[in-house]
């Protein structure tokens, strides 16, 4: 018998090599090779010049019905708005996390609230049965209907849910799983793979939607092969401080949805709970205004959310002044202290800057570098802003406001929550204006400043 031929596959993006290397030839990363041992069966045999498929029918795009494609609510609207407005049938959402995180909690909270209108199967490979029944009755959900099974064997699984034939399956973890026709260690690149598309084609197959939940790296990205992302139809990343009882759903990819989108939970004694308005939880009110706080609007997905951004700018006693940011991006943060010092007049030099957003939020947009801007002036100057001020806007390299994508639904959800006052790109103010708000266009960031102060 032939040995099997062993190949080298990337855990970050996928590649695969005949031989080990330490770094990735395609995406550079370091130490990331591992080894696999590849399925020894062939592809189809060919035919003469042909092949030996079987020729399929061809249809227009117009002639595709989508009435079928109904989504199911997980009884969660935090969830359903992540998932583009509920769950689809025959989806694969995989949803990762730090252990911890409340990963099989609203896994488990969603399965109880489907398992009372249709057949929920719950897996489980980590924990036992009776660690899993322990938990919901210490979070108050109904154990009568969802049917639950131990189970690492893909083979079994697939099986058991040939005969259960469930509407929803959650397989906790992929990590776990393993084949038999593989003798690779659970975990690993090949197990991970080829469990994960048995679980797939199955999921296609037989119309049922599937939860994977996969264990995340180090570095917080999801481990095992990234083609693992490719072959899912959405990819959720559970996020949260483990000192802070918010956590956030954030979506990297949805096939049925818009991704970026948010979903933010408040982890108590009895699971996961929705928080409606989150832009509340992120705002601290004081009683008197201090410096270096303003509170900006950002954007995640469909939903304006209200945050605040703190400065701090103190003497440094180093000879390469810090520059710090909690929440936003670092190197945009050395850009906009310059631009700040050739366009506004105010020079950090010698000064160390510490930069956070508020709760925990990660913030990736430009709109919110005019708000940087003013928290570091604020600090700087030790001058006190408004508590009714809202700012947001992006920087340009040469001084100028840019607009910002729905300035209209900003100034909204600023306006709901009781703010007086916006300074905004010019090219943002509204055309109508908006009840018990102030809106100041600016087109320079010198403009800004001096409506700030």
């Amino acid at each position: 018998m032939a040995k099997a031929k062993t190949r080298y596959v990337c855990t970050d993006c996928g590649s695969d090599f005949p031989k080990w290397a330490g770094q990735c030839g395609d995406c550079g990363a370091w130490n990331t090779l591992t080894e696999f041992v590849p399925d020894r069966a062939g592809p189809a045999a060919r035919k003469g010049s042909g092949y030996a498929g079987e020729s399929k029918k061809v249809t227009t795009m117009a002639d595709v019905s989508i009435e079928n494609c109904s989504r199911t609510p997980t009884g969660l609207k935090e969830l359903d708005r992540v998932l583009g407005g509920g769950l689809v049938d025959g989806s694969v959402v995989l949803i990762g996390g730090d252990p911890g995180i409340g990963k099989s909690t609203i896994l488990l909270q969603t399965m109880t609230f489907l398992g009372a209108s249709s057949t929920a199967l719950y897996i489980t490979g980590e924990e036992s049965l009776q660690q899993v029944a322990m938990r919901a009755r210490r979070l108050g959900l109904a154990q009568d209907k969802m049917r639950i099974m131990s189970e690492t064997v893909v083979e079994n699984i697939l099986a058991t849910a040939a005969k259960e034939r469930p509407a929803v399956m959650v397989v906790d973890s992929i990590q776990t799983v393993y084949s038999d026709a593989l003798s690779s260690a659970p975990g690993g690149v090949s197990q991970v793979r080829e469990c994960a598309a048995a679980l797939v084609r199955y999921a296609k197959q037989s119309g049922t939607a599937l939860f994977l939940v996969g264990h995340v790296t180090k570095e917080g990205a999801l481990a095992g092969p990234r083609v693992l992302e490719h072959m899912v139809d959405s990819v959720l990343y559970f996020e949260g401080e483990q000192d802070s009882r918010f956590r956030i759903i954030r979506a990297v990819k949805n096939r049925f949805g818009a991704v970026n989108e948010l979903g933010v939970f408040a982890m108590t004694d009895r699971g996961l709970k929705e928080v409606s308005n989150p832009s509340a939880i992120f705002l601290s009110r004081y009683e008197h205004p201090v410096p270096g706080s303003v509170v900006m609007v950002t954007r995640d997905g469909t939903r304006p959310l209200l945050v605040e951004v703190q400065a701090l700018v103190d003497d440094s006693q180093m000879g390469n002044p810090r520059r710090v940011a909690v929440g936003l991006d670092q190197n945009r943060l050395a850009m906009l202290l310059a631009v700040l010092n050739r366009h506004g007049g105010v020079a950090t030099m010698g000064m160390d800057v510490f930069l956070n957003v508020v709760g925990g939020v990660k913030v990736l947009e430009t709109g919110s570098d005019m708000a940087v801007l003013v928290a570091v002036m604020s600090s700087l100057r030790n001058l006190a802003l408004d508590n009714h001020l809202i700012v947001f806007g992006e920087v340009g390299l040469s001084g100028e406001i840019r607009p910002v994508p729905n300035g209209q639904e900003r100034l909204k959800e600023a306006a709901k929550h009781g703010f007086k006052r916006a300074i905004v790109p010019k090219a943002n103010t509204p055309k109508d204006s908006i009840d018990g708000m102030e809106v100041v266009g600016v087109s320079w960031l010198s403009e800004a400043l001096e409506a700030v102060t």
